[in-house]
Protein backbone atom coordinates (compact mmCIF):
# COMPACT_ATOMS: atom_id res chain seq x y z
CA UNK A 1 0.00 0.00 0.00
CA UNK A 2 1.07 3.46 -0.70
CA UNK A 3 2.38 5.48 2.18
CA UNK A 4 2.14 9.38 0.78
CA UNK A 5 -1.69 8.90 0.81
CA UNK A 6 -3.42 12.69 0.53
CA UNK A 7 -4.83 13.86 3.56
CA UNK A 8 -8.68 13.58 4.09
CA UNK A 9 -9.02 17.15 3.22
CA UNK A 10 -7.93 17.05 -0.05
CA UNK A 11 -8.92 13.23 -1.07
CA UNK A 12 -12.90 14.91 -0.33
CA UNK A 13 -11.83 17.93 -2.53
CA UNK A 14 -10.16 15.89 -5.07
CA UNK A 15 -13.12 13.08 -4.70
CA UNK A 16 -15.85 15.97 -5.35
CA UNK A 17 -14.11 17.79 -8.45
CA UNK A 18 -13.69 13.90 -10.11
CA UNK A 19 -17.70 13.40 -9.90
CA UNK A 20 -18.47 17.21 -10.88
CA UNK A 21 -16.17 16.10 -13.96
CA UNK A 22 -17.74 12.99 -14.87
CA UNK A 23 -21.20 14.37 -14.54
CA UNK A 24 -20.30 17.82 -16.56
CA UNK A 25 -18.91 14.97 -19.47
CA UNK A 26 -21.21 12.78 -19.25
CA UNK A 27 -24.47 13.43 -18.13
CA UNK A 28 -26.53 11.22 -15.92
CA UNK A 29 -27.78 8.08 -17.19
CA UNK A 30 -31.91 8.14 -17.11
CA UNK A 31 -33.97 5.81 -18.80
CA UNK A 32 -30.78 3.89 -20.57
CA UNK A 33 -29.85 6.45 -22.85
CA UNK A 34 -26.94 7.61 -20.97
CA UNK A 35 -23.59 5.97 -20.92
CA UNK A 36 -22.73 7.28 -17.88
CA UNK A 37 -24.60 6.25 -14.66
CA UNK A 38 -22.88 8.94 -11.75
CA UNK A 39 -22.98 7.04 -8.00
CA UNK A 40 -26.14 8.12 -5.69
CA UNK A 41 -24.97 9.36 -2.43
CA UNK A 42 -27.03 7.66 0.34
CA UNK A 43 -26.98 9.89 3.07
CA UNK A 44 -24.72 12.25 3.92
CA UNK A 45 -21.61 13.10 2.34
CA UNK A 46 -20.08 11.35 -1.34
CA UNK A 47 -21.21 8.03 -1.90
CA UNK A 48 -18.35 5.77 -0.72
CA UNK A 49 -14.73 4.23 -1.52
CA UNK A 50 -11.39 5.66 -0.81
CA UNK A 51 -9.90 8.57 -3.82
CA UNK A 52 -6.40 7.05 -3.19
CA UNK A 53 -5.95 5.04 -6.76
CA UNK A 54 -7.85 7.65 -8.94
CA UNK A 55 -6.62 7.09 -13.02
CA UNK A 56 -3.44 9.01 -13.78
CA UNK A 57 -2.32 8.71 -16.88
CA UNK A 58 -1.42 5.52 -19.11
CA UNK A 59 -0.49 3.02 -16.32
CA UNK A 60 3.15 2.63 -15.93
CA UNK A 61 3.98 -0.91 -16.77
CA UNK A 62 1.73 -3.09 -19.47
CA UNK A 63 1.12 -5.43 -16.46
CA UNK A 64 -1.58 -3.82 -14.69
CA UNK A 65 -3.48 -3.57 -17.55
CA UNK A 66 -2.32 -6.39 -20.07
CA UNK A 67 -4.85 -9.25 -21.34
CA UNK A 68 -4.68 -12.37 -19.63
CA UNK A 69 -2.21 -14.94 -21.29
CA UNK A 70 -3.00 -18.61 -22.26
CA UNK A 71 -2.00 -19.42 -18.78
CA UNK A 72 -5.48 -18.24 -17.01
CA UNK A 73 -7.72 -20.88 -16.09
CA UNK A 74 -10.67 -21.73 -18.55
CA UNK A 75 -13.94 -20.64 -16.47
CA UNK A 76 -16.74 -23.08 -16.58
CA UNK A 77 -20.18 -22.34 -18.77
CA UNK A 78 -22.50 -20.56 -16.74
CA UNK A 79 -26.17 -18.92 -17.55
CA UNK A 80 -25.39 -15.28 -17.88
CA UNK A 81 -27.44 -12.77 -16.21
CA UNK A 82 -29.08 -9.90 -18.09
CA UNK A 83 -27.35 -6.75 -18.91
CA UNK A 84 -29.41 -4.17 -16.24
CA UNK A 85 -29.20 -0.43 -16.17
CA UNK A 86 -29.12 0.11 -13.00
CA UNK A 87 -26.83 -1.79 -9.84
CA UNK A 88 -29.13 -3.94 -7.35
CA UNK A 89 -29.15 -1.74 -4.33
CA UNK A 90 -30.86 -3.64 -1.50
CA UNK A 91 -32.31 -6.60 -0.59
CA UNK A 92 -35.68 -7.31 -1.87
CA UNK A 93 -38.56 -6.29 0.30
CA UNK A 94 -40.37 -9.61 1.08
CA UNK A 95 -41.02 -11.41 4.48
CA UNK A 96 -37.67 -13.02 3.68
CA UNK A 97 -35.66 -10.02 4.19
CA UNK A 98 -37.37 -8.95 7.67
CA UNK A 99 -34.62 -7.47 9.90
CA UNK A 100 -31.98 -8.88 7.45
CA UNK A 101 -28.58 -6.64 6.26
CA UNK A 102 -25.43 -7.26 4.52
CA UNK A 103 -22.14 -6.29 5.69
CA UNK A 104 -19.70 -5.66 3.01
CA UNK A 105 -15.98 -4.55 2.98
CA UNK A 106 -14.03 -2.88 -0.29
CA UNK A 107 -10.75 -2.42 -1.59
CA UNK A 108 -8.98 -5.60 -0.10
CA UNK A 109 -7.78 -7.71 0.97
CA UNK A 110 -5.02 -6.12 3.29
CA UNK A 111 -3.20 -8.15 5.78
CA UNK A 112 -3.31 -5.52 7.91
CA UNK A 113 -6.52 -4.96 8.22
CA UNK A 114 -8.88 -7.68 6.64
CA UNK A 115 -8.02 -10.63 9.55
CA UNK A 116 -9.20 -8.61 12.08
CA UNK A 117 -12.30 -8.09 10.24
CA UNK A 118 -12.59 -11.81 9.71
CA UNK A 119 -12.10 -12.40 13.09
CA UNK A 120 -14.72 -10.12 14.26
CA UNK A 121 -17.33 -11.45 11.68
CA UNK A 122 -16.07 -15.43 12.92
CA UNK A 123 -16.59 -13.91 17.16
CA UNK A 124 -19.79 -13.47 16.17
CA UNK A 125 -20.79 -16.45 13.20
CA UNK A 126 -21.16 -13.87 10.76
CA UNK A 127 -21.26 -14.07 6.58
CA UNK A 128 -20.23 -10.81 4.70
CA UNK A 129 -19.43 -10.14 1.22
CA UNK A 130 -15.23 -9.09 0.47
CA UNK A 131 -15.34 -7.02 -2.83
CA UNK A 132 -11.68 -7.27 -3.94
CA UNK A 133 -9.24 -5.24 -6.21
CA UNK A 134 -6.88 -7.66 -8.44
CA UNK A 135 -3.78 -5.66 -7.45
CA UNK A 136 -4.41 -6.64 -3.79
CA UNK A 137 -6.10 -9.99 -4.36
CA UNK A 138 -2.82 -11.18 -6.20
CA UNK A 139 -1.15 -10.77 -3.20
CA UNK A 140 -3.30 -11.98 -0.58
CA UNK A 141 -4.42 -15.38 -1.98
CA UNK A 142 -4.56 -16.63 1.61
CA UNK A 143 -6.77 -14.34 2.82
CA UNK A 144 -9.49 -14.85 0.20
CA UNK A 145 -9.28 -19.11 0.65
CA UNK A 146 -9.94 -17.94 4.59
CA UNK A 147 -13.00 -15.87 3.53
CA UNK A 148 -14.54 -18.80 1.61
CA UNK A 149 -13.36 -21.07 4.04
CA UNK A 150 -15.57 -19.14 6.63
CA UNK A 151 -18.45 -19.12 4.58
CA UNK A 152 -18.01 -14.95 3.15
CA UNK A 153 -18.79 -13.96 -0.42
CA UNK A 154 -15.89 -12.80 -2.97
CA UNK A 155 -17.21 -9.61 -5.48
CA UNK A 156 -15.31 -8.22 -8.15
CA UNK A 157 -14.05 -4.13 -7.40
CA UNK A 158 -11.47 -4.36 -10.59
CA UNK A 159 -7.52 -4.44 -10.62
CA UNK A 160 -6.80 -0.99 -9.65
CA UNK A 161 -10.33 0.53 -8.35
CA UNK A 162 -9.84 3.12 -11.18
CA UNK A 163 -13.29 5.69 -12.30
CA UNK A 164 -14.89 3.20 -14.91
CA UNK A 165 -16.02 6.41 -17.19
CA UNK A 166 -12.86 7.52 -17.63
CA UNK A 167 -11.77 3.80 -19.02
CA UNK A 168 -11.98 2.66 -22.40
CA UNK A 169 -13.64 -0.41 -23.02
CA UNK A 170 -10.77 -2.65 -23.39
CA UNK A 171 -9.08 -1.21 -20.26
CA UNK A 172 -12.06 -2.06 -18.50
CA UNK A 173 -12.58 -5.59 -19.97
CA UNK A 174 -9.33 -6.37 -18.91
CA UNK A 175 -9.67 -4.64 -14.81
CA UNK A 176 -12.73 -6.89 -14.42
CA UNK A 177 -11.63 -9.92 -16.46
CA UNK A 178 -7.99 -10.03 -14.57
CA UNK A 179 -9.70 -9.64 -11.46
CA UNK A 180 -12.27 -12.55 -11.73
CA UNK A 181 -9.25 -14.60 -13.09
CA UNK A 182 -7.38 -13.80 -9.83
CA UNK A 183 -10.22 -15.18 -7.81
CA UNK A 184 -10.72 -18.00 -9.70
CA UNK A 185 -7.29 -19.18 -9.47
CA UNK A 186 -7.10 -18.93 -5.69
CA UNK A 187 -10.56 -20.42 -4.92
CA UNK A 188 -11.63 -21.96 -7.77
CA UNK A 189 -14.38 -20.50 -8.61
CA UNK A 190 -14.89 -16.78 -10.73
CA UNK A 191 -17.26 -14.04 -8.26
CA UNK A 192 -20.78 -13.93 -9.29
CA UNK A 193 -21.13 -10.18 -8.12
CA UNK A 194 -19.55 -7.22 -9.48
CA UNK A 195 -19.07 -3.47 -7.52
CA UNK A 196 -17.90 -0.26 -9.25
CA UNK A 197 -15.26 1.39 -7.80
CA UNK A 198 -16.76 4.88 -6.49
CA UNK A 199 -20.59 3.54 -7.67
CA UNK A 200 -19.50 5.14 -10.75
CA UNK A 201 -21.75 3.14 -13.28
CA UNK A 202 -21.89 3.19 -16.84
CA UNK A 203 -23.32 0.69 -19.55
CA UNK A 204 -19.87 -1.05 -20.46
CA UNK A 205 -19.17 -1.81 -16.66
CA UNK A 206 -23.27 -3.46 -16.89
CA UNK A 207 -22.69 -5.10 -19.93
CA UNK A 208 -18.83 -6.60 -19.09
CA UNK A 209 -19.90 -7.58 -15.75
CA UNK A 210 -22.46 -9.73 -17.62
CA UNK A 211 -20.65 -11.25 -19.80
CA UNK A 212 -18.44 -12.55 -16.89
CA UNK A 213 -21.35 -13.94 -15.30
CA UNK A 214 -21.83 -11.24 -12.46
CA UNK A 215 -24.41 -9.16 -10.66
CA UNK A 216 -23.63 -5.28 -10.26
CA UNK A 217 -24.43 -4.68 -6.57
CA UNK A 218 -24.00 -1.20 -4.46
CA UNK A 219 -25.60 -0.36 -1.21
CA UNK A 220 -27.77 1.64 0.89
CA UNK A 221 -26.11 2.46 3.33
CA UNK A 222 -22.11 4.15 3.23
CA UNK A 223 -20.22 4.32 6.36
CA UNK A 224 -17.64 6.58 5.14
CA UNK A 225 -15.38 5.16 7.08
CA UNK A 226 -12.35 5.85 4.19
CA UNK A 227 -12.44 9.07 5.29
CA UNK A 228 -11.53 8.01 8.76
CA UNK A 229 -13.88 10.22 10.39
CA UNK A 230 -13.42 8.31 14.24
CA UNK A 231 -14.68 5.25 15.12
CA UNK A 232 -17.86 6.52 16.85
CA UNK A 233 -18.72 8.20 13.79
CA UNK A 234 -18.68 4.92 11.67
CA UNK A 235 -20.66 3.41 14.40
CA UNK A 236 -23.40 6.13 14.49
CA UNK A 237 -23.94 5.85 10.69
CA UNK A 238 -24.44 2.22 10.49
CA UNK A 239 -26.83 2.15 13.50
CA UNK A 240 -28.52 5.14 11.87
CA UNK A 241 -28.72 3.41 8.57
CA UNK A 242 -29.78 0.74 10.24
CA UNK A 243 -33.08 -1.64 8.90
CA UNK A 244 -34.46 -4.25 7.21
CA UNK A 245 -33.18 -4.92 3.54
CA UNK A 246 -30.05 -2.59 3.75
CA UNK A 247 -26.41 -3.03 2.14
CA UNK A 248 -23.97 -1.68 4.65
CA UNK A 249 -20.60 -0.68 2.94
CA UNK A 250 -17.28 -0.67 4.72
CA UNK A 251 -13.79 -0.53 3.52
CA UNK A 252 -10.73 -3.09 4.43
CA UNK A 253 -7.83 -1.44 2.63
CA UNK A 254 -7.51 1.50 0.37
CA UNK A 255 -5.34 3.20 3.58
CA UNK A 256 -5.47 3.29 7.32
CA UNK A 257 -8.64 1.25 8.12
CA UNK A 258 -8.01 0.35 12.07
CA UNK A 259 -11.14 2.35 12.37
CA UNK A 260 -13.12 0.32 10.46
CA UNK A 261 -11.68 -2.92 12.06
CA UNK A 262 -12.60 -0.76 15.46
CA UNK A 263 -16.19 -0.17 14.34
CA UNK A 264 -17.28 -3.52 13.43
CA UNK A 265 -16.40 -4.85 16.51
CA UNK A 266 -18.05 -2.07 18.21
CA UNK A 267 -21.66 -1.93 16.05
CA UNK A 268 -21.48 -5.54 14.91
CA UNK A 269 -22.90 -7.10 18.42
CA UNK A 270 -25.30 -3.68 18.94
CA UNK A 271 -27.42 -4.81 15.70
CA UNK A 272 -27.40 -8.43 16.33
CA UNK A 273 -28.72 -7.37 19.67
CA UNK A 274 -31.11 -5.52 18.06
CA UNK A 275 -32.95 -8.48 16.62
CA UNK A 276 -31.04 -7.97 13.00
CA UNK A 277 -29.24 -10.87 10.86
CA UNK A 278 -26.69 -10.51 8.89
CA UNK A 279 -27.42 -11.93 5.63
CA UNK A 280 -25.96 -12.59 2.05
CA UNK A 281 -27.77 -11.59 -1.44
CA UNK A 282 -29.41 -13.89 -2.99
CA UNK A 283 -28.43 -14.02 -7.02
CA UNK A 284 -31.87 -13.25 -8.68
CA UNK A 285 -33.38 -16.09 -10.66
CA UNK A 286 -34.65 -14.11 -13.70
CA UNK A 287 -33.08 -10.48 -13.35
CA UNK A 288 -34.73 -7.81 -15.66
CA UNK A 289 -33.74 -6.88 -18.70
Amino acid sequence: MKNDEPTVGRRVLLRSAVFLGVAAASGLLTGGESDTQVPRTAGPGPAGGPPARLPQGPPPTSYRLAPMTSDSPVRPAAAKPAVRTRPIEGLPADPSTAGAMVLTFDDGPDPRYTPGILDTLARYHVRAMFFVCGEMATDNRDLMRRMVAEGHVIGNHTWTHPLIPQLTRPALASEIGRTSDVVQQAVGEAPQWFRAPYGAWNRAAFEIGAELGMEPLAWTVDSLDWTEPGTTTIVSRVLKGAGSGVIVLNHDAGGDRAQSVQALATYLPQLLSRGYRMTLPTLPASPPR
